[in-house]
Order: structure tokens, then C-alpha cells, then sequence
């Protein structure tokens, strides 16, 4: 049966379930307007998460042919993938960032091939052993879950409302988990008066419980040194300014204090980039760090792909480092070691 709650004021949520992941679910909310329905995100690609999405609206009180637009956070397949399946049944439209409308179009066009082989290199250059990369460079032709995304026809414009007849949203751009990340602040009064301003559906920049992954933006054509840490943690206190009453994520469950989470958030990242720089005592690679920082269970227990997105995090907690001049790169290390300063 699929799980729909009624969040009052015309929102809905209903758990889009991604399949073998311990997330569990991605609430899709929909939100009435005056031109119909508009859903924020959509879930996994999956044929029971299309079956659970559409038992949902039903029990919403709606169908996915009614659906007049979709509303993206961010471009990850959890979020995006049932979008196109989605616009071909109900000719809706598909809105999403900039910066992430950029990575689907790339995605679109790059061969699964030439994105393992790219990680292989990533890999290589931070240290990891052969015994890891070489699966990347010897796997056969593969179909790559969120290869073929849908391409949004619409643009969310950072601190502008969105076209939503009837309703107040406006996109707040917050970068990190993703460059082209929004929030969505419905600034309308909180059906059951909650103190605050509004509320905001916050897709995974601020979830309850456990901080989004920040890893790299990965473009093999950029040649650019973002810093997704600095832009995660500037993009939160952004969000706190806001002052909703009510957050509505994309993970786990609703919640309120907004600035208390964020407080939290901050806090914890400082914990571990300060730890972190305890640990560059001595020059090590970015997987060497992953081995040696604290996750969910130890570096042996952690399943392959899982090590690939630690030693991305360690790389964004590294950038960081650097640029706040509290670690540099070895000159003429190869592959390249970070030691504290």
C-alpha cells in the first residue's frame, strides 16, 4: 500500500520507495494549484516505485495524468528518475536548476563506458589501490542506474517565485549535495499556525537525522576546483535566515527548528574537518583519509561503491581544509598527499 499523509494547506506526501538503498523512501510531495497538481521530485525509476508513486496520487485524490508540473530539487536519480515517465503520461512540465539542467545534459551524453573509465582516474589520482580500479577499466558494456534522466524544459531562477497559480514558492538556491541543490519555501501560513515563516520543502539539503553525502561535482570537462563543502555550509546558513516553521524533506520525516538543525549540521562539519586536520599529521592520499575517518561501520565492512563515495567526501572535506589554509598538497606527490598545516 502506498504511505500518503496529508500535510494540510493543499500538501501531500507520499514514500516513493529506492530499491535496496537505507534511505528506504523518497517523500514525493504534491501540491495543489490552481492549474492541478504539482508534484516536488518524483522517485527512483523503478516499476514499484512507479506503482507506489501512482497508488499514492490515487490516494491523494488525484491521478498521474492530472499532473500539471513537476518541481525538481536535484538531478540524483532518487529524485529525478520517474520525471520523464511522469511528463508522458500527464504532459507535464519539468522544472530544474541550471546547474543540474547542465549535468543531465551531460549524463544524457556520456557512454557509461567513458564515465567508468573517468572514475578510474579520479580513483587513481587519490590513492586507491589497483585492486579497486581495476574493475572500473575491465567491466563490459553496462546500463549505469540514472543514465537516461529526463531533460527538464523549464528553469528554476534562484529567489524567484515559481509558476505555480495560486500558491507562493519560491526557489532558494543551495548548493553542496548537488551545484544546482534548491529548497523551496512555500510562503503561505502554516495550516496549523506553527510559529515561523512558512515552510520549506528542503529536498536533501536539510534532512532531520544525518547530514547529505557532499562529495565532488564531478565534470570531467570542468576544469575548475569547486569547494561542495563550503558551498553546502554557506547554503545552510542561508536556510536558516529563513526562519520556517515547518521543514518538509525529501528523506525521514518533517520537522521544525530549522536553525537548530542547521546549528547541529555546522557543528558536526567542524567536528570533522578539525579531526580530520588531527589526522594530516603526516601526508597522506585522499584514500587514505577515507580509511582512516569515522563512517557507519569499519573501512573493511564498507561495500565497494560505498568507498567510492567516501573518498569523494574526504576529498571535499580536504578542498576545504585548504581553502580555509589549514592543509596543503605535498608539491611533486604522486598520487598526490595532503598534510595539515
Amino acid at each position: 500500500m502506498a504511505q500518503a499523509r496529508d500535510h494540510g494547506g493543499g500538501v501531500r506526501s507520499i514514500e516513493v520507495p529506492i530499491p535496496d538503498n537505507p534511505l528506504g523512501h523518497t517523500l514525493v510531495y504534491v501540491v495543489d494549484t490552481d492549474r492541478g497538481p504539482v508534484l516536488i521530485d518524483t522517485g527512483w525509476d523503478d516499476p514499484r516505485s512507479w506503482t507506489t508513486l501512482t497508488d499514492g496520487l490515487t490516494a491523494c485524490g488525484t491521478s498521474v495524468s492530472e499532473i500539471h508540473g513537476i518541481v525538481i530539487t536535484h538531478h540524483h536519480p532518487d529524485h529525478h528518475g520517474l520525471s520523464g515517465a511522469v511528463r508522458e503520461a500527464s504532459g507535464a512540465w519539468i522544472a530544474m536548476h541550471a546547474a543540474d539542467i547542465s549535468v543531465v545534459r551531460r549524463t544524457r551524453s556520456t557512454r557509461p563506458e567513458t564515465w567508468l573509465g573517468y572514475m578510474a582516474a579520479k580513483l587513481t589520482a587519490a590513492g586507491a589501490p589497483e585492486e579497486h580500479v581495476a574493475p572500473l577499466r575491465t567491466s563490459g558494456p553496462r546500463r549505469l542506474p540514472g543514465f537516461s534522466p529526463a531533460l527538464p524544459d523549464r528553469e528554476i531562477v534562484p529567489g524567484e517565485l515559481l509558476d505555480l497559480p495560486g500558491r507562493r514558492l519560491r526557489a532558494i538556491w543551495t548548493p553542496g549535495h548537488t551545484p544546482g541543490h534548491v529548497c523551496l519555501h512555500l510562503e503561505e501560513a502554516h495550516p496549523s499556525q506553527l510559529p515561523g515563516h512558512g515552510r520549506l520543502f528542503s529536498g536533501d539539503h536539510l534532512l532531520p537525522e544525518i547530514s547529505p553525502h557532499i562529495g565532488l561535482y564531478e565534470d570531467p570537462d570542468d576544469v575548475t576546483t569547486a569547494d561542495p563543502l563550503g558551498d553546502f555550509l554557506d547554503s545552510l546558513e542561508r536556510v536558516a535566515r529563513l526562519g520556517p516553521a515547518e521543514v518538509l524533506p525529501a528523506h525521514q520525516y518533517a520537522f521544525t527548528d530549522a536553525p537548530s538543525r542547521v546549528r547541529e549540521l555546522l557543528d558536526h562539519h567542524e567536528h570533522r574537518l578539525t579531526g580530520l586536520q588531527s589526522l594530516l599529521t603526516t601526508p597522506l592520499t585522499p584514500w587514505q583519509l577515507a580509511e582512516r575517518m569515522e563512517w557507519n561501520r569499519p573501512w573493511p565492512d564498507i561495500p565497494y561503491s560505498s568507498r567510492n563515495i567516501a573518498v569523494a567526501e574526504a576529498e571535499a572535506h580536504l578542498r576545504r581544509l585548504v581553502k580555509e589554509g589549514r592543509a596543503e598538497s605535498v608539491p611533486g606527490s604522486d598520487p598526490v598527499t595532503y598534510v595539515a598545516v
